[in-house]
């Protein structure tokens, strides 16, 4: 067996021993719950035939034991009745005795809790003893309730630090993974910069190895980016115009023909404090969303704007556009709608742009066939 299959058989029988645990307490609680209702039950025939003793009483009846009975009840609420008019009442609040209507509301009350002991004093001459549960007992039956909240709650706990454990260890993992494939890059990519600098001496068209090197830059920025997960960012003050705009003519000049860029931005800088390499990886991220959601055929538009404390970068897409109700799932990890990919792409961007920038970003606006329109927000730096 391996240690997957070990782990889920451990799992279900920790599961099966809790849920065997519940039942038994839950079956116990019942069981008292019957035993003491039945216990007060026999309390209130001694307590009713009491009564009758009191009742057909005479002179020469000892009425130490019946008196000591009926005053020894201190806790379950009475209402001894006769052509259904109350006569004598125990353990009942004064000011639902003092209102006709309570009176009789209680005593409905105590009729739904439990039947009814029959006094026959004699022929046609009848009493009917009501009583309700006792607090003690009323406590026991909401027992069960407070003992399974508290095991959703105490489940829910467990639920959420295992999760919280897990998630904590899989992003280690994957930021250790992240550095290793930036270490991993950066052997090859010193390679090739030699081999660039090898190939201007040999004469090459320089517009070659001026475009080989845009790439190896772009090499160079990725194995940042993977340098960069899990630790903190340095932020810096830019110019988010620059920054913004040189990685959209970048992928710019790398997509196809199809799709029509365009870029609108003031012409002065706007200065922000982020980290220029997860910036932007955040463009990138959601040019290449936008692509993807035309299908590699459309408009982009990119558009920089401001007011008096905020920064707004607007990318819009002619693509399939977004449900309403999809605004925010689809920044959640593992959300997508194509076939292939993670889903990692939109979820890393709001990482990168609300935790490390302190920024926010959201669909501005979304029509089913016509578009969408990503926002990000960051706070000016004067």
């Amino acid at each position: 067996m391996s240690f997957s299959e070990r782990r889920n058989t451990t799992r279900w029988i920790i599961v099966s021993i809790s849920f065997l645990i519940i039942s038994l307490i839950l079956w116990n609680t019942y069981t008292f719950f019957q035993i003491f209702k039945n216990e007060e039950r026999l309390k209130m025939n001694l307590w009713a035939n009491a009564q009758k003793t009191l009742v057909n009483a005479d002179e020469n009846t000892d009425l130490d034991l019946p008196l000591d009975i009926l005053n020894n009840n201190t806790s379950v609420p009475v209402m001894l009745t006769m052509y259904d008019k109350v006569i004598s009442a125990k353990n009942v609040p004064e000011e639902v005795l003092a209102d006709e209507a309570k009176s009789m509301s209680y005593l409905k009350n105590l009729k739904s809790e439990n039947e009814p002991i029959i006094i026959e004093f004699a022929p046609g001459r009848v009493q009917q003893v009501y009583y309700g549960n006792s607090a003690l007992l009323n406590k026991l039956k909401y027992y069960p309730i407070a003992l399974l909240l508290i095991i959703f709650l105490f489940g829910a706990l467990i639920y959420n630090f295992y999760r919280s454990t897990k998630m904590a260890t899989q992003n280690k993992l994957w930021a250790g993974m992240a550095k290793e494939t930036a270490h991993q890059i950066g052997t090859p990519l010193s390679s090739l910069i030699g081999w660039v600098e090898i190939l201007r001496t040999e004469e090459i068209d320089p517009s070659i190895t001026s475009e080989i090197e845009k790439d190896i830059e772009r090499l160079q920025t990725i194995t940042d980016r993977f340098s960069k997960i899990g630790s903190v960012p340095v932020l810096e003050k830019h110019d988010i115009v620059i920054e913004t705009m040189n990685t959209y003519e970048y992928l710019q000049s790398r997509f196809s023909k199809q799709v029509a860029f365009s870029y609108h931005a003031p012409e002065e800088p706007i200065f922000a404090m982020i980290n220029p390499t997860l910036h932007s990886w955040t463009i990138e991220n959601l040019v290449k969303n936008a692509i993807d959601a035309m299908k590699g055929k459309g408009t982009l538009d990119l558009q920089i704007e401001q007011d008096t404390h905020h920064v707004k970068i607007n990318v819009k897409d002619s693509g399939t556009g977004i449900a309403k109700k999809q605004f925010k799932t689809i920044f959640e990890p593992g959300f997508t709608t194509k076939k292939r990919g993670w889903g990692l792409g939109l979820s890393l961007t709001k990482r990168i742009v609300e935790e490390y920038h302190r920024g926010k970003i959201k669909v501005l606006h979304s029509e089913i066939g016509k578009g969408t329109t990503f926002q990000i927000s960051l706070n000016k730096k004067v």
